[in-house]
């Protein structure tokens, strides 16, 4: 889906995304395009917004579900071709959503709540799969160098209630931040959900749950719940001895 006019990010939009988590790089880099066609009346009246960047675009049928549910003030502003991506779904007003230059998930899934963010600055490559959900408020940022395996998933919350029968306490996360540092390596099948900071040069192992915890830089963390496997480590992209 290409737009067909071509008015700068206006300045109260570039606010909320720097407010949101975006680095101020990842936005004057590139010169952006609001999307005036391929979505429904409603959507532009109501004060919701999506921007491309220079040859970005979104799938047809991921526009299309932008406008199947009315919503108000969302901004999404996408900033790589995004060709694989399976669905962006929008589940209430003031959703933010940022995809940065060289973001990549195939067959990737996201869904950006009321007043929620997710924010990933590129280059990410999520092999296949990945879902990324935020909600309740909650957000999701990432910053760059990222490699998800299979099946990753990242979710602010659980999606439903649990809660203490005595006191009515509610135990499990509500609107929760996640914060993935630059290069950080998510193994097949990793699981990131409730508070959770990850250092730079992390790596989460295969089928691993980190959930409300600080992951510190250049780990490796691995189990369910995670723990620190190995410390002071890098990792490379390139499969070498």
């Amino acid at each position: 889906m290409h737009p067909t006019v071509s008015p700068a990010l206006t300045p109260a939009h570039r606010e909320r995304l720097r407010s949101s988590g975006v680095e101020a790089a990842a936005l004057d880099g590139q010169e952006w395009t609001r999307l005036t066609e391929g979505l429904p009346d409603w959507w532009h009246d109501l004060g919701n917004a999506l921007y491309l960047a220079d040859r970005a675009w979104l799938p047809e049928h991921v526009v299309a579900s932008l406008g199947i549910f009315p919503v108000k003030d969302v901004l999404i502003v996408v900033g790589a071709p995004m060709e694989w991506l399976s669905s962006l779904l929008v589940g209430g007003d003031a959703a933010t959503v940022f995809l940065g230059r060289d973001v990549v998930l195939t067959a990737g899934e996201l869904y950006c709540g009321a007043s929620s963010a997710i924010v990933l600055h590129g280059p990410v490559v999520g092999t296949r799969s990945a879902i990324v959900d935020a909600r309740n408020g909650g957000s999701v940022v990432a910053g760059p160098d990222q490699l998800w395996a299979a099946n990753v998933y990242i979710a602010t919350d659980d999606m439903h209630r649990l809660e203490d029968r005595s006191t009515g306490q509610r135990l499990n996360p509500f609107g929760a931040d996640i914060r993935l540092g630059s290069h950080v390596w998510l193994g097949r099948e990793a699981v990131v959900t409730g508070h959770v900071q990850i250092g730079d040069g992390s790596v989460v192992g295969m089928r691993s749950l980190v959930r409300g915890q600080k992951v510190p830089a250049h780990t490796v963390v691995a189990g369910t719940p995670a723990r620190v496997v190995r410390e002071d480590v890098t990792w490379s992209h390139d499969d070498v001895p």
